[in-house]
């Protein structure tokens, strides 16, 4: 009879990932793929482009896996290749390259907005819909709790070019709720 090795507990899909052993890959590549696809799709808008990242992200943590030392969590060690891996793409394909916009502050005008309950999809969709460096930046910040510093050093711009970003995406996202509950009164009388 064929004995299928326990994968249940962190220390043992580790170990088994470590001897090279590939239904020990497998079964972290299923534990984890869902979570770590998400991840890409919210830097990469397209699926293809964030499904290739995902493999490749695997691929990193495979071959640096042995640099892991059992300090903090696993899940959020191989978060940050993760992460490291979406940014390198976008830096590499010019298609996708982030625009960071350095123009002049201007006064965005106050919009007031109602409390709304959007749903978890509409504002996956309105974060979605922001430029690549303003969604970068805010997935970034927002999603992931970077710091600014930390994020300026990711990107490779100023700290003030990340915080000026964050805020552009706020504003974006705050005239896009604005517009979207303007757009619900008028059908809703």
């Amino acid at each position: 009879m064929f004995s299928r090795t326990d994968y249940s507990t962190e220390d043992k899909l580790i170990k088994g990932c470590l001897k090279g052993d590939r239904s020990a890959q497998r079964a972290l590549y299923e534990r984890y793929s869902g979570k770590f696809l998400a991840i890409c799709i919210r830097y990469l808008k397209d699926r293809e482009h964030a499904e290739d990242v995902m493999i490749e992200s695997f691929m990193k943590i495979f071959e640096k896996l042995a640099q892991y030392e059992s300090r903090g969590s696993f899940e959020g060690w191989m978060k940050r290749i993760v992460v490291t891996q979406a940014l390198m793409t976008l830096r590499s394909n010019r298609h996708l390259m982030m625009e960071v916009h350095v123009e002049e502050d201007h006064e965005y005008e106050h919009f007031h907005y109602e409390s709304t309950t959007l749903e978890a999809d509409e504002l996956r969709e309105l974060i979605e819909s922001l430029p690549v460096g303003y969604r970068t930046v805010f997935n970034l910040y927002a999603i992931e709790g970077y710091a600014h510093q930390e994020i300026a050093e990711l990107l490779g711009i100023s700290e003030s070019t990340s915080k000026s970003q964050l805020n552009r995406a706020r504003n974006t996202l705050k005239e896009k709720i604005a517009s979207q509950q303007l757009k619900e009164r008028r059908i809703n009388g």
